[in-house]
This record gives C-alpha cells, sequence and structure tokens, in this order.
C-alpha cells in the first residue's frame, strides 16, 4: 500500500508522538475521505495533539475510532500484541504502518539496516562510508527520523526496528542484518513471532541480502524466510568471509584493508559490524580495496553513538560504561567481552520481559567478575548466576544504590558497565532517562561529592 492509495479513504493514525505525526502530516495533502488520530492510552485528555487536519479519539472512542476506518496506520509503539490488533484485523481492517507506507515508494533507493543488537552502529557507520566514498545519503529510521519525515535523496541509509519490519510489504533494495537473539517478545508474542517480523526485510524481494555471517542463529533462521529462487546472502565477519578481521587486521579477501584499531568502538562485535558495512558497500558495486585510504580515514573518524559502550572517565580511576542501550542478555555479553581484560563489575536488571537467562550464566561461567542486581529483574538474574565461583553479587535497591556499591567494590583501573539485560522502562521514560539517571549517581558517588 502506497500514500496515494489512501485517497478517498477513510484513515486512523494510531499513536501521537513523533511517527503519528508524521503519519498525518504525509497523509493529509493525499486527501483521505476522512482523517483522525487516535490515542488509546489513558492519559489522552493530556494529549497536546493539536493537528486541525486530524481530529483526536480517544478513552471509550479510541477502538470505535478505529474500527470505523478503511485503514489503520499503526505508530512503530504499537504492539503486534495489542489487545486491539486481533479484532481490527479480524473485522478485514488493514493495518500498516508509516515506514511501511514509506518503503512502498522507495524502496529501490534504500539500505535497510535492522538487527537484535548492531543495527544503529553499523547503519551510522555505513551512512557515514558511503557519503566518504562519493555517496551522500539521508540517514533516518528508528535512529530518530522517521520515515516520512525524510527529505528527498537520492540514496537512503535507514536503521529499521523489529517493529517497523513487521508492517513491510516491499524490502529496501539493499537489506542488511546485523544479528539476531531473543528481544522484544512481549511486544511480538514470543521468540518464534520476533523473529518472523525481523525477517520480514527480507521477504519481499531484495535485491542485496548481507548478514553477519558469524551469526549461527541469524544464519538458520534465514532459510526459512528466501525462496528458492532468490539470491544467497552475503555473509561478512565469519572466519571464511571476504570481509573480516584477522591478527588485527580488516581484510578483503586477501588484500589488508587497514588496521582493525582504526575503529575506536570495542568489542569483537563491533568489528563484525564494520565487516558488515564495508561487505554492504561491495556489494553496491564501490571499490573497497581502491579506496582503501578514503575508507580507513573515515573508519577512524567515526565517533559512534551515545548509550553503547559509551566510557566515562572518573577521578576515582574508575571506568564507568553507559551502554544503557543492551537490553539483552546477548547485548550484555558483547558488552562484557569488550572489557574483559580490566576487572569488571556489571549492574544488571530492569522490567521483568521474561528472558531466558541461562545463555548469559553459560558466557560468565568461567569469568571473573562481579555482578550488583538491580530492580525488577535483577533478583532473577542474579538466581540465574548462583553457584558460579568466580562471580560476586550484590542485591541493590535501585540504580542510584547499585552504583554506590559499584564504587565500593570496584578497584581502580576497574570498569563499571550498566549493561542492563532488560529494559528499566517500567522506572524510567526511556533509554536516555535511564542514562541520566545513570549519569547523576555516578556524579553523587564521586569522591568530591562524598567530601562535600
Amino acid at each position: 500500500m502506497r500514500l496515494a492509495d489512501l485517497r478517498g479513504r477513510s484513515v486512523a493514525v494510531w499513536g501521537t508522538g513523533r511517527e503519528g505525526r508524521a503519519a498525518v502530516h504525509a497523509i493529509a495533502p493525499h486527501e483521505p475521505s476522512r482523517l483522525l488520530v487516535v490515542n488509546d492510552g489513558a492519559g489522552y485528555l493530556d494529549d497536546p495533539w493539536d493537528d486541525p487536519r486530524a481530529p483526536l479519539a480517544g478513552g471509550e472512542h479510541a477502538f470505535a475510532a478505529l474500527a470505523s476506518a478503511d485503514v489503520i496506520v499503526r505508530s512503530p509503539g504499537v504492539p503486534s500484541t495489542h489487545p486491539f490488533m486481533a479484532d481490527l484485523r479480524g473485522r478485514g481492517i488493514p493495518v500498516t504502518g508509516g515506514s511501511a507506507l514509506w518503503m512502498a515508494d522507495h524502496a529501490a533507493q534504500t539500505v535497510g539496516v535492522t538487527g537484535s543488537k548492531g543495527k544503529s552502529t553499523t547503519s551510522s557507520l555505513l551512512s557515514h562510508l558511503l557519503a566518504a566514498v562519493g555517496r551522500p545519503n539521508a540517514y533516518g529510521g528508528n535512529i530518530g527520523v522517521p520515515l516520512l519525515d525524510l527529505p528527498p535523496a537520492e540514496l537512503y541509509v535507514l536503521e529499521l526496528s523489529s517493529y517497523q519490519c513487521a508492517d513491510l510489504t516491499d524490502s529496501p533494495r539493499v537489506a542488511v542484518v546485523t544479528s539476531l537473539f531473543p528481544e522484544h517478545l512481549d511486544a511480538h508474542g514470543g521468540e518464534r513471532e520476533y523473529y518472523r517480523d525481523k525477517l520480514n526485510i527480507l521477504a519481499h524481494g531484495p535485491d542485496l541480502i548481507v548478514v553477519n555471517g558469524a551469526d549461527e542463529r541469524l544464519r538458520d533462521e534465514i532459510r526459512g524466510v528466501l525462496d528458492r529462487n532468490h539470491f544467497p546472502p552475503v555473509p561478512a565477519a565469519a572466519e571464511d568471509s571476504r570481509f573480516r578481521v584477522e591478527d588485527g587486521t580488516v581484510f578483503c579477501s586477501d588484500d589488508a584493508l587497514f588496521d582493525r584499531a582504526a575503529l575506536r568502538l570495542r568489542g569483537r562485535h563491533n568489528e563484525r559490524n564494520l565487516c558488515v558495512a564495508l561487505a554492504v558497500l561491495d556489494g553496491m558495486g564501490i571499490d573497497v580495496v581502491g579506496s582503501r585510504t578514503e575508507l580507513e580515514a573515515a573508519v577512524r573518524a567515526f565517533q559512534g553513538l551515545p548509550h553503547r559502550l559509551t566510557e566515562i572517565e572518573d577521578p576515582s580511576g574508575v571506568t564507568f560504561v553507559d551502554d544503557t542501550l543492551s537490553t539483552a542478555p546477548y547485548a550484555t555479553m558483547h558488552a562484557v567481552e569488550a572489557f574483559e581484560d580490566r576487572p569488571l563489575t556489571v549492574l544488571v536488571g530492569g522490567t521483568d520481559r521474561g528472558l531466558d537467562y541461562a545463555p548469559l550464566r553459560g558466557f560468565l561461567a568461567s569469568r571473573e567478575l562481579t555482578v550488583i542486581g538491580m530492580p525488577d529483574s535483577g533478583p532473577r538474574i542474579l538466581a540465574e548466576l548462583s553457584g558460579l565461583p568466580k562471580i560476586t553479587t550484590h542485591h541493590s535497591a535501585d540504580l542510584a544504590d547499585a552504583v554506590r556499591i559499584a564504587r565500593e567494590v570496584t578497584p581502580p583501573g576497574g570498569v563499571v558497565l550498566l549493561s542492563p539485560a532488560a529494559p528499566s522502562y517500567g522506572r524510567f521514560r526511556n533509554f536516555e532517562h535511564r542514562s541520566e539517571a545513570f549519569l547523576a549517581a555516578i556524579a553523587a558517588t564521586a569522591p568530591e561529592a562524598a567530601a562535600e
């Protein structure tokens, strides 16, 4: 379905945030017969919605407003498991998203990047590298700019969440998947449903697929998505891949491109993200070997993104690390791996979404570190880790208390890692709010603050 297909139809935009506003702005010029916006939240009366082109419906009127529409355009924040969804689809009402509407008109110009971990870093790095070799592009998506708000461009690089991928009926011309592990299960209905929605990015005929070849689960799941007539995906980052890191050097086949140290981001997962990005450039016809000088300079200049292994120096000699976007056990494992050469204290916990922490136990079984559990899932994570001989555990009342304990038990030169292994949005509005609380707790417990 395209934006032009909404002409003369009754359209309900479900969600009044940034995505909802972008949808109304994009749909209104196509002259739907009726356009309204729906907020089904308990606080809808406090919604500052003020766009006269789409009146607001909410409360007891929310479902009736949705059910009366010819087409529903849901924001990514509306989960597939929402109680209204089954009923609306049972009535035969098409439910799509702003990302799907945009992609229907722009798929041929788009590189779309998704993954349970690494999609933000890989997509931003890819956009950066393309610009460095003379391929200017517009960058957006889940990273902050709704697709329907993107400016006209010859090439787009997008980060796409599982929520955005779920509604796609057109795949981007270049589809990229960085990793796959259980995440957001409450919003998708389960592990199988999450994989289905995430890999829907591949299901509609992309010209090129690039994946992290070192991710065995990803390789296995892709086999069930692609038909026999599709070109096989291009694997990157595995030991036998064209793009890989060996002995501290980034390779393209037998050609050494540059030192791995050119990439300032820590962790083997970021090495894999770089290899995936380079494989995309190669697949798009860019001479990576011939452009190695420009690419190395661009890699060296790449700063990375906030809240992803962001190091915070402290007068005590301890390094605090804001990795508040690591919201699943596998992401926490990557973060721990990135600092395995230093004494490490890890703060874990958050809203308990029923994730399986057994893989985290297996990963930490032979490692020596301290783990501090925070509500709500912290006690369950610590229980999963019980009995591991090299793991020291502490319970804390909240994030501030966890930071205080961490200061007491982490030696100078050590690392305190906020990598919560589950979202804490029940206590914080979003990851930025959680990061702000982490910084405030660090400042409040600093030696200078204690002296005062």
